[in-house]
Parts: C-alpha cells; sequence; structure tokens
C-alpha cells in the first residue's frame, strides 16, 4: 500500500470486492429509476416510426411517459439528497497543530514508516477509542462544520483520538495504538472505497433527512438501499481493518501487545468515573473540569485494588502522552466540558447554572449539596404524604437498651475545605473537635437554636421523622412504597422542569445526550439513596463527620478522615424490612440523635 490509494496488503482485495459490490447496489438503484425512461423513449420512437399505430398505444405511451417523468423526479431528488445531504460528525474537541506540534509529529511519522497518507488534522473524543473520520464533505463546509485542511475536497480523514489515552499511557504506548488507526488511511484514500463510504454516509444521512417534515418519502429507499448494502459495507469496513492492522505490524507491534491491556483498563476507570463520580456533579449542575485528570486517579486506585492490575502503575514514571500537548489543562477542560454535553445533555458552555467544579472542592460542593438536596426532597415527600414532623416509632421499634448511648447534647460541627484529590478517598480534615457551624441566614429557628446549643423542639428536618414512618414491624412495607413512589415522581416532575428551559434539538443524529449514563432506578433505590443522604446529613452535622470522594465509587462519607462503608445494609433493611433497629444501633455509634433537626439547602 501507497500513499496514493493501490492496496496490496491481506484483507485489501476483499475489501476492494465489497466495496464494488456496494457500488453495483447504487448501479442498479440508477438502472431502476431509468426504466420507465428508457421504455418511454422507446415507446414514442415506435410511435413516430408508425410501428405502434392505432389504439390503445396512445393512452400506454402517455401513461408511460407520466410514470416515467414522476420517477425521474422523484429519482433526482433522492439522488440530490443522498449527494448533498451532510454525514454525522461526531462531536469532537478541534485539536490544531500549534496546540500538539509533538503530537502532530508523532503522527506523522507513523504515516510516514507505513507509507500511508498522514491525516489532515487531529481532535479528541471524550471515550476510549480512536478513529478515522472523513469530514471532507461538502456539505460540512456549508454548514460551517469545517474550515481547515480537514474539509478540503480530497483531504484525508480525521484521527480521532480517545482524551483518557493522553492523561493515562505512555507516549510509547499511545504511539502503538495509534499505528493500525493511522494505517487506515491507505485504504480509505482507494478511489472505490472511498466512493462506496461516500454512498453508505449519504444514504444514512437521507434516512435522518426522511424525519424532517415533508421529506418521510425520503427514508423508505434510503432504509432499502441500507439493508441491501449492509452485509458488504460492513465486510469491506473488516477488510479495511484487516488491510491496516497488517501494514502496522511492523510498528512497535510487541508494545502494542502490552497497551492494549491499558486500553481495556483505561475503559475500565473511565466507565466508573463518569457513571459514578462526573454524574453525581452533572445533576446538581456542575460539571467537573479535569476528567480525564481524575481517570489517572482512578485507574491508580484501581490498579492498587485489584491484584490484575498490579505493576501498571510502574508505568507512572515514564513520559506521559499528554505531554505532547502545549496546554494539557486547557484542553482537558474542554474534553470534560464536551463529556457532560454528550453522557448528559448539559449545555455546550459554562454559565451560571452550569459551571465547573475542580476535584478539591468536589466533597464540599458537590456530594454535601447533593446529599442536602436529596434530603429535603425526602422531606418534601414526607409533606405531600401528609406525615406529621414529629412522627415516632412504634414502641416495638424504639432503641434496644444495650445500644450506646448518644450525647446528651452534641454540638454540630463543620469541615474545612477538602484537601487536593488524590489517589484513593478525599475529603474534609475537620474533625469532632472542630469549630461550630454558623447557622445560615435561611436556617429555620430550630436550626439556629441546635448552632447555638440550646434545646431544640421537636418536629421539622429530622432523621427521627423517616426513622418513624417506615418503621413497619409487619414487614409489608406500604409505607416505603408509598413514599418511593412519591420520590419518583417529584424527581421526574423536577427533570421535566429542567429539561424544558434547555433548546431542544430537532431530534435524529443531532438528539443529545447521545450516550446517557442515568441508569433506570426503582423507586427502592431512589428511596434508599435519599435515606442514606439524610443520614450522611446528620452524620456531618452533628457527628463531625464530613463528604468525601472516593474515584471508583463516587461520594462517600468520611468519619475521622476513614471512609464508613457499613452503612449501606442498615439502610436497606429500613427500606426494604422496615427494620430501623440496625440503623439506629449505627447512629448511636456515631453519638447522633435522630431527633436533632438536620439542615437542607
Amino acid at each position: 500500500m501507497s500513499g496514493t490509494g493501490s492496496i496490496a496488503e491481506v484483507g485489501a482485495p476483499s475489501a476492494r470486492s465489497r466495496a464494488l459490490a456496494v457500488l453495483r447496489v447504487r448501479s442498479r438503484a440508477t438502472a431502476a429509476v431509468l426504466l420507465p425512461a428508457a421504455l418511454a423513449v422507446v415507446l414514442v420512437a415506435a410511435r413516430m416510426t408508425g410501428r405502434l399505430a392505432g389504439d390503445p398505444w396512445p393512452v400506454v405511451t402517455l401513461a408511460v411517459c407520466a410514470v416515467a417523468a414522476v420517477v425521474l423526479l422523484a429519482g433526482g431528488i433522492f439522488g440530490a439528497v443522498v449527494l448533498r445531504a451532510g454525514p454525522a460528525v461526531t462531536p469532537t474537541v478541534p485539536l490544531p497543530e500549534a496546540a500538539a506540534p509533538d503530537l502532530y509529529r508523532l503522527v506523522r511519522d507513523l504515516a510516514d514508516r507505513m507509507d500511508v497518507p498522514a491525516p489532515s488534522a487531529i481532535a479528541l473524543t471524550p471515550d476510549c477509542d480512536s478513529w478515522l473520520e472523513d469530514r471532507a464533505h461538502a456539505a460540512h463546509r456549508r454548514r460551517g462544520t469545517g474550515g481547515g485542511p480537514e474539509s478540503a475536497p480530497g483531504a484525508a480523514p480525521v484521527l480521532v483520538i480517545g482524551s483518557p489515552f493522553l492523561w493515562w499511557m505512555r507516549v510509547a504506548e499511545l504511539r502503538a495504538v495509534l499505528a493500525p488507526v493511522v494505517a487506515g488511511t491507505g485504504p480509505s484514500a482507494h478511489p472505490d472505497i472511498a466512493d462506496a463510504r461516500g454512498f453508505v454516509r449519504g444514504l444514512d444521512a437521507a434516512v435522518d433527512i426522511g424525519g424532517r417534515p415533508g421529506l418521510g418519502w425520503i427514508g423508505r429507499p434510503a432504509r432499502l438501499l441500507l439493508r441491501l448494502c449492509r452485509t458488504d459495507a460492513a465486510e469491506m469496513e473488516r477488510g479495511v481493518a484487516a488491510a491496516a492492522s497488517d501494514r502496522a505490524q511492523g510498528v512497535d507491534y510487541g508494545l502494542r501487545i502490552v497497551a492494549q491491556e491499558q486500553v481495556g483498563l483505561a475503559y475500565a476507570g473511565w466507565d466508573r468515573l463518569l457513571t459514578r463520580v462526573a454524574l453525581p456533579a452533572w445533576r446538581m449542575g456542575r460539571w467537573p473540569a479535569h476528567l480525564d485528570a481524575g481517570v489517572v486517579s482512578a485507574l491508580t486506585e484501581l490498579s492498587r485494588r485489584d491484584r490484575l492490575a498490579e505493576g501498571f502503575t510502574s508505568r507512572l514514571g515514564e513520559r506521559p502522552a499528554c505531554d505532547l500537548l502545549e496546554q494539557p489543562g486547557v484542553v482537558d477542560e474542554a474534553a470534560s466540558l464536551l463529556a457532560a454535553r454528550l453522557f448528559h445533555g448539559g449545555p455546550a458552555e459554562a454559565g451560571p447554572d452550569w459551571s465547573p467544579v475542580d476535584w478539591a472542592a468536589y466533597p464540599q460542593e458537590v456530594v454535601d449539596r447533593k446529599w442536602r438536596t436529596e434530603a429535603a426532597r425526602l422531606h418534601a415527600a414526607l409533606d405531600g404524604l401528609s406525615v406529621p414532623a414529629d412522627l415516632a416509632p412504634p414502641a416495638a421499634a424504639q432503641p434496644r437498651p444495650d445500644a450506646p448511648a448518644a450525647p446528651a447534647e452534641p454540638v454540630p460541627v463543620t469541615t474545612g475545605a477538602p484537601a487536593p484529590a488524590e489517589a484513593s478517598v478525599s475529603g474534609a480534615p475537620g474533625g469532632p473537635g472542630g469549630p461550630a457551624a454558623p447557622a445560615p441566614a435561611t436556617a429555620r429557628p430550630a436550626d439556629r437554636a441546635a448552632a447555638a446549643g440550646e434545646p431544640v423542639p421537636p418536629g421539622g428536618a429530622t432523621l427521627e421523622r423517616v426513622l418513624g414512618y417506615l418503621t413497619d414491624p409487619a414487614g409489608e412495607g406500604a409505607a416505603g412504597e408509598a413514599l418511593a413512589g412519591r420520590l419518583s415522581g417529584d424527581l421526574a416532575r423536577e427533570e421535566r422542569a429542567a429539561g424544558a428551559g434547555r433548546p431542544q434539538p430537532r431530534g435524529g443524529a443531532d438528539t443529545l445526550p447521545l450516550f446517557p449514563l442515568q441508569p433506570p432506578r426503582s423507586g427502592r433505590d431512589l428511596l434508599a439513596d435519599h435515606v442514606t443522604a439524610l443520614v450522611c446529613c446528620a452524620a456531618v452535622d452533628w457527628a463531625g463527620a464530613g463528604p468525601g470522594l472516593d474515584w471508583l465509587d463516587g461520594p462517600v462519607l468520611l468519619v475521622g478522615g476513614v471512609r464508613r462503608a457499613d452503612l449501606a445494609p442498615r439502610v436497606l433493611a429500613l427500606v426494604e424490612d422496615g427494620d430501623p433497629a440496625p440503623l439506629r444501633d449505627w447512629l448511636a455509634e456515631l453519638g447522633v440523635r435522630p431527633e436533632r433537626p438536620v439542615r437542607l439547602l
């Protein structure tokens, strides 16, 4: 294979034959459109020479000509749509050469060693994958999505690199991983393969256009043609990949085997970071500004916990691939904002209701706020169910005599600003001996009295109200089901209200989020999360605990600087079985009195 587009590797002949099969589908569709016109020409010629004189040939000729005109018009419109429709472009962070000259040199060196055209540009995507993307379609220039060398007619594809790779991988590993991807520019330059790819992308874009008003009929023939060439197009791409892999055999092949292990590890850490750490912040209207830097901490923690990952952290002494960037922090922030848009549907730009958050501030600005928001929603749901504020538990559910006694007059404490994010858990350094928390200006009289050490009247936002309502000695769970249903409805209304203020895309390929991360949560799961949040708020207010961040598990409760991971089973015992005894014992051990008010947002 050479830079001019000739192909000779294993798999390349198969790719070209499959590309010709795709093009034959296009030729047959063109022939089907032209067939009525050809028949009309024959009939008109026969009528003019007197070979088809008399009835019913005048009527037949007129009907065939009318059908031919309609088919030609529809075929012309369809062909124009397929040719002009802009294929979907993956949202990426553009990386100009001035922002990463060393990375461009690395990629061009790879292309020269494999004797293939160099990619026309480089872009980053917040995902653990890399690929080539053609952006030379004229529609991209018309829509303004292109403007650089990648949009010029006949330009080489754009190299899209997963941003987590740049922060986790070393330079040599990134080079080994990118070699087979860059090698794909050779087969992409072959005329038949490029033509077949353009036809398939045009059909795919036509299907999306078929969803617009007045153009619904476009989608049916486009889907039919896609079905006819689906198998050949898939086999063509497999052949291209085989040819690229064969061409890259001589470039860092041994290191590539090791680097592929890092790809799997990066994917696992990135998925945990998004779903456990980033998603709670996105739901609170904040977006972590340095997700790629965070994935290094997450993967380092994973390698510490998982014996199969032992030895991977020894690579950290080598030069990271992010050193190939001139301003890694700026690129990381742009990729983090794009990740929030792709996976959560957030705004494209930062604003008052969509602001970045650093890892050092994450525990206080995200975790603590998340807990107090959920605690407030839980008490609002109880208000909606007309649950008394001073509800007492049944006599059978009172604390056991042998349970540890709580302090008579606990004083709420505050935690200081969290330390910078570490490899495992970061949180507030404050402890039980910290200064008293000042009462917020919006606090209720009971909260201000509690902060001043005065007796607190019963009722209000207390943990005792929830314990009393969910306590069910019979274990039927009717109260829990009612509260879980109320929470689900309230949360759904909040999400609809939040989405109503955002501009709605027209749908299809522009719909965001493209890859939603929010897993469906049952009512019981929501109830358990909200009860856990209320317990954590009480522990923070009255036991000197603090919010923390675990890189793999997300928000955690720190007591004395140590993570408490034994809360979940006790909350489940209350939510699922109506048994408050384990949770009451846990609270008594920490010195938390459930009847004390909890500060809400």
